[in-house]
């Protein structure tokens, strides 16, 4: 073969190479993002759209907090995508975050009294009351996000596959954020356990989208109870807002609070700090313990998310007894440092005199006895 015509040959062959890569490199982004339209989830339609339409938090189209807020405020003079790549903050560990491997046996052996909480990490946990389990905010996946490939990842693994839980008699979602639903965990859910989904306004229309049964979809407004057994679930006000892709607010955000007999439990969600924590105290409090997010604050969005020291108050308005905190040391979701908020929270705590658990992800935490703040994370922080 003459050298012009091998020239020739081997663009040709460049040419049909690089066109083959691009395709591959084409339906390898299609493979990854192949979910990310179903883990947007689904519209309000129908009954479930006119429930949505009489409740007193919807108002034009969208749910409302009872008091103004907005998800970002005027900061003058700072450039938070600027902070976000060339910030000081040490906003992950030093080393590997220890974790425990809890298994399935009741936190005590008096089941009528029975009060344990493991923290899997960020909001997700295990409340076991008087023979109950319940999950909170389930998340399981490597990213809180749509996509597999993009979005916050996971500081440490699960303590825990989702095959090894025990049985859960109710799963409890609070919004539908990602760090907090999570499309592939609900699936696996739903194939591996029988318990109910208990969800704010309009997030059944996500769970019956991914094909959760329609009787295990049961969605409450604020101040609607649901009965497990022996357990009373009811969902409480927060101040937060809600949406998985450009449309926000078209479903409810709560707190939860989980009664029974002689033990009760108060679970935050994300919410900034306001009035209504008094207002749930009087109604619902006392409670043995309440679990509060801490972490992903900033002056940016104040009013949606609390600082620590806004959760020890919250705590105290609640009429909390033993504090454990959540929404923290898994997913990088805001500019502080790793270890800051738990840091605060506990200088709070001591200052204010109020009771705090600190677990391990994956510890389970004996509400009558917990374990002593030992500062674990300050060793890998």
């Amino acid at each position: 073969m003459a050298p012009a015509q091998r020239t020739d040959v081997e663009r040709s062959l460049g040419r049909r190479m690089r066109g083959a890569a691009g395709l591959a490199a084409l339906a390898g982004l299609a493979w990854v993002a192949r979910d990310v339209p179903a883990a947007l989830g689904g519209r309000l339609t129908g009954a479930r759209a006119e429930r949505a339409a009489r409740s007193p938090q919807f108002r034009d189209g969208t749910f409302h907090n009872p008091g103004g807020t907005r998800t970002m405020v005027a900061d003058p003079g700072r450039n938070l995508l600027r902070e976000l790549i060339f910030g000081k903050q040490k906003r992950r560990p030093s080393t590997a975050v220890p974790l425990l491997r809890t298994t399935g046996e009741p936190a005590t052996t008096d089941t009528d009294r029975e009060l344990g909480v493991v923290w899997y990490g960020h909001a997700s946990a295990l409340v076991e009351i008087e023979g109950y389990r319940v999950l909170i905010d389930p998340v399981w996946s490597e990213r809180c996000s749509p996509s597999a490939l993009v979005g916050p990842r996971r500081l440490h693994e699960p303590p825990v596959r989702l095959d090894e839980l025990p049985k859960i008699d109710a799963i409890l979602i609070s919004h539908d954020h990602y760090d907090h639903l999570d499309m592939t965990t609900v699936r696996e859910l739903v194939a591996r356990q029988s318990a109910p989904f208990l969800v704010p306004l309009g997030v059944g229309a996500h769970l019956d989208h991914w094909g959760v049964p329609a009787d295990r979809i049961i969605e409450l407004d604020w101040s609607e109870s649901h009965r497990i057994g022996g357990l009373a679930v009811t969902a409480t006000p927060a101040q937060h807002f809600s949406g998985r892709g450009l449309r926000r607010d078209g479903t409810l955000w709560s707190s939860w609070v989980i009664s029974g007999a002689h033990r009760k439990v108060f679970y935050t969600g994300d919410s900034g700090y306001f009035d209504g924590y008094a207002a749930i105290g009087e109604q619902h409090g006392p409670f043995d313990v309440t679990l509060m997010q801490i972490g992903a604050y900033d002056r940016a969005w104040p009013t949606i998310h609390m600082f620590p020291e806004e959760a020890v108050t919250a705590h105290l308005d609640l009429r909390g007894g033993l504090l454990i905190p959540v929404h923290w040391g898994t997913f990088n979701l805001a500019l502080h440092d790793w270890s800051e908020p738990v840091n605060r929270l506990w200088a709070e705590a001591k200052a204010r005199d109020v009771r705090l658990a600190v677990p391990r992800p994956g510890e389970r935490v004996v509400v009558d006895d917990p374990p002593a703040v030992d500062g674990w994370w300050q060793a890998i922080a």
